[in-house]
């Protein structure tokens, strides 16, 4: 038996063949309500657990977010299929500040999350485009966010040096991101940004209140070694 991989004309035909079935089912795009809260959390420990480290902490970041000051509750959404909670998406404000010490109020999501039975079929997809249009409603001049890049350059974000747009610490990591939505925004100014404290996460809090959901099985994967090189990794300018 001869084994081939797939090139990239046919991965993109097998994605498509995903999509086009999942416009035939009864896919439902919609704000979150109180009573998807558990279901959400659900959803989110599933799609997190083991990704970064053993365990995960994002399901208790969804149950804080909903009573902070900086979430962003009209851009609270889900995706439904057939009933079920699959995907969803959270933002909060974040801010720029620039050389000139002036302040500019920006949006940040995450968690975003996919059902690990339901990824790579364009759920996830749906959910970003959904709300970017949404915030580009509201006058907001860009999304920022810390990502990985392969899954969000698609949806035209960048590297934040591609802006001057940098961490508080005045440097460019790998996985800042930044989607203008005003073109020429940015300008020559340089800027930093200053996420939520909301994600500033007590572990022992989300390990506290992991408790409440069905126990699984914390361990190593190898996506947990390329998250801490990529969390090391910076961008500097072109010399």
């Amino acid at each position: 038996m001869k084994i081939r991989i797939s090139n990239k004309k046919e991965q993109t035909e097998i994605e498509n063949i995903h999509k086009s079935a999942f416009e035939k089912t009864d896919m439902n795009i919609r704000l979150e309500t109180k009573d998807d809260y558990t279901q959400v959390e659900e959803l989110t420990r599933e799609a997190f657990w083991n990704l970064y480290f053993p365990g995960c902490n994002e399901h208790y970041l969804c149950h804080i977010l909903r009573g902070h000051k900086d979430f962003i509750s009209e851009l609270d959404y889900v995706v439904e299929l057939d009933g079920k909670i699959v995907a969803s998406i959270m933002y909060t404000h974040s801010y720029l500040i620039n050389n000139d010490e002036e302040t500019v109020q920006t949006v940040s999501f995450g968690p975003l999350c996919v059902h690990p039975d339901y990824q790579r079929k364009g759920l996830g997809s749906a959910l970003i485009e959904k709300t970017k249009s949404l915030v580009a409603n509201m006058g907001v001049p860009a999304i920022i966010i810390y990502g990985d890049p392969h899954n969000y350059c698609k949806h035209g974000f960048k590297n934040g040096i591609d802006y001057q747009v940098s961490d508080m610490d005045g440097e460019y990591p790998l996985g800042l991101l930044v989607l203008e939505l005003q073109p020429g925004f940015f300008g020559d100014k340089k800027w930093k940004i200053m996420q939520s404290d909301a994600y500033n996460i007590d572990q022992n809090e989300a390990d506290e209140f992991d408790k409440r959901f069905q126990e699984k099985e914390k361990k190593f994967h190898h996506s947990q070694e390329l998250f801490k090189m990529n969390i090391r990794a910076y961008l500097k300018h072109d010399s």
